[in-house]
C-alpha cells in the first residue's frame, strides 16, 4: 500500500446497508480511509446514533450537491435505495469522484455500461460492492472445487450446483415498511439477494447458455410486482457433463439452519448449511476499531462446516467434514478498493462482472414474463431473445 494519506470518503445512505456494511469498515481501516462526511441532515440521525463516539469530526450534508461540491472528498459510497444508484453514481463520477456502489449496481445493464464509460473518461475508479465474495464459506467452497481429482474428498466434475440465500430472519409474513416494499427500478428479491447468488455462480462457471426463471410474490401481500421468492436455472452445455446451476431465495422458508449449498459432482456431493456470520457480528458489535482485531470475527464455528460425501471403491459412502479454514472479512473489499485508488491495483470485483449480474437479472425477468427459457448471448443487446 502507498504511504499517501487516507482516502477521504463520504457515505450516501445511512440505512441498514450503510450502517452495517460500509461505515464500520471505513472506521475500522483508519490507515486507508477517513470517514469525511455522510449524507445525513442531523446528528440525531442513524449514523450518529450508532457510531457517535467515532463521528465527532464527520461532516453532515443535507443534500447531494453539498457532497459533490466538497473538493476534499475522493470516494463516494452509494448505498441508497436501488433505484437511485445510477443517478447518484453518474453525478459523483461527473464530479470527478471515485465511486463504490452497492449491489445491484444499477437497474439495467445499459446503465452499468454507461457508468463504466463515464468512469473511464474521468479516469476514476468505479467499483461494485459484492461483499459475499469475502465470506469464509465461499473461500472454502472454492478450495473444495479446486481439488485435484485424485484427492479423496474431490467431488469431481460438478454437474449440479444449488445455492440459496435464506437467512435466519427470512421467514417474514409482513412488510417492513421500507423502500424495498415498493415497486421501482431495481426492486425485488432477485435484485436484492439474487445479485449475490448470480455473482458467485458467474465467478465459478461463467455465463450460462440458457436461463429459466420462476419469480413470484408468494406471500400475496404488498405490491404483487415486488418479488419475494425466486428460483433461477442456469443451463450450461458442457461436455461430457452438462451443468445445471440452481439459485434460490425465499422469504417464507422455515428451517434452521437454512441450506446454503448443495453441490453434486461426478465423484461426490458437498452440502453446507448456515450463512456467514459477519452480518450478525456487525449488528452486535459496538466498536468498529476493535472488530478486525477480534479473532472470532469472520470465523465460522465448526458446527456450521460443510460435509462431503464420496463413493468409496467398496460401494459405501464416506462422509467427511469440509472445514471452513479461511477467515471471512468484508474489509477485504475495502482494502482492495483503496489499493485500486492509490496504486492502480486491479479490482477484485470488476465492473464488467457486476454488469453481467444485471444482464442475468434482466434475462431472468424476461424468462418469467414470457414463461420460457431464454438464450444467454455473449453480450446482451436489443435484438436478442426477440
Amino acid at each position: 500500500m502507498s504511504n499517501r494519506p487516507p482516502i477521504k470518503t463520504c457515505v450516501l445512505g445511512t440505512g441498514f446497508g450503510g450502517l452495517s456494511f460500509h461505515i464500520p469498515f471505513l472506521l475500522a481501516l483508519p490507515h486507508l480511509f477517513t470517514l469525511h462526511a455522510v449524507l445525513e441532515p442531523s446528528r440525531s440521525g442513524k449514523a450518529h446514533s450508532r457510531y457517535a463516539s467515532h463521528m465527532t469530526d464527520v461532516k453532515l450534508y443535507g443534500n447531494v450537491e453539498e457532497v459533490l461540491n466538497d473538493a476534499e472528498i475522493e470516494l463516494v459510497v452509494v448505498t441508497t435505495p436501488n433505484e437511485t444508484h445510477y443517478d447518484l453514481t453518474r453525478r459523483a463520477l461527473e464530479a470527478g469522484k471515485h465511486v463504490l456502489v452497492d449491489k445491484p449496481v444499477t437497474a439495467t445493464a445499459q446503465q452499468a455500461r454507461e457508468l463504466a464509460a463515464l468512469a473511464k473518461s474521468k479516469d476514476v475508479v468505479l467499483a461494485a460492492y459484492q461483499n459475499r465474495r469475502f465470506e469464509g464459506d465461499w473461500f472454502a467452497l472454492k478450495r473444495l472445487l479446486s481439488l485435484p481429482s485424485s484427492h479423496p474428498q474431490s467431488i469431481g466434475n460438478v454437474w449440479e450446483y444449488e445455492s440459496r440465500s435464506c437467512r435466519h430472519d427470512r421467514y417474514r409474513t409482513f412488510l417492513k415498511g421500507t423502500w424495498k416494499d415498493h415497486a421501482a427500478p431495481g426492486a425485488g428479491l432477485v435484485y436484492d439477494l439474487g445479485s449475490h447468488l448470480i455473482d458467485q455462480a458467474l465467478v465459478l462457471f461463467g455465463r450460462p447458455n440458457r436461463l429459466t426463471a420462476f419469480i413470484q410474490n408468494v406471500r400475496g401481500i404488498g405490491d404483487p410486482n415486488v418479488d419475494d421468492c425466486f428460483t433461477l436455472y442456469f443451463h450450461y452445455n458442457r461436455v461430457p457433463h452438462p451443468l445445471t446451476v440452481i439459485l434460490r431465495s425465499h422469504i417464507l422458508s422455515v428451517r434452521a439452519p437454512q441450506l446454503r449449498w448443495l453441490v453434486r459432482g461426478t465423484k461426490g456431493t458437498y452440502t453446507k448449511y448456515g450463512e456467514d456470520g459477519q452480518e450478525g457480528y456487525i449488528r452486535a458489535m459496538s466498536d468498529p476499531a476493535q472488530m478486525l482485531e477480534d479473532k472470532e470475527y469472520g470465523r465460522e464455528k465448526e458446527k456450521m462446516w460443510g460435509t462431503v460425501e464420496n463413493m468409496r471403491e467398496d460401494g459405501e459412502i464416506a462422509t467427511t467434514t469440509w472445514p471452513t479454514e479461511e477467515r471471512g472479512s468484508y474489509a477485504g473489499l475495502y482494502v482492495n478498493v483503496a489499493d485500486a485508488i492509490r496504486n492502480g491495483a486491479e479490482l477484485a470485483v470488476k465492473w464488467e462482472e457486476a454488469t453481467a449480474v444485471i444482464e442475468m437479472i434482466e434475462l431472468a425477468y424476461l424468462s418469467q414474463r414470457e414463461e420460457r427459457t431464454v438464450i444467454v448471448p455473449p453480450s446482451v443487446n436489443a435484438d436478442n431473445n426477440s
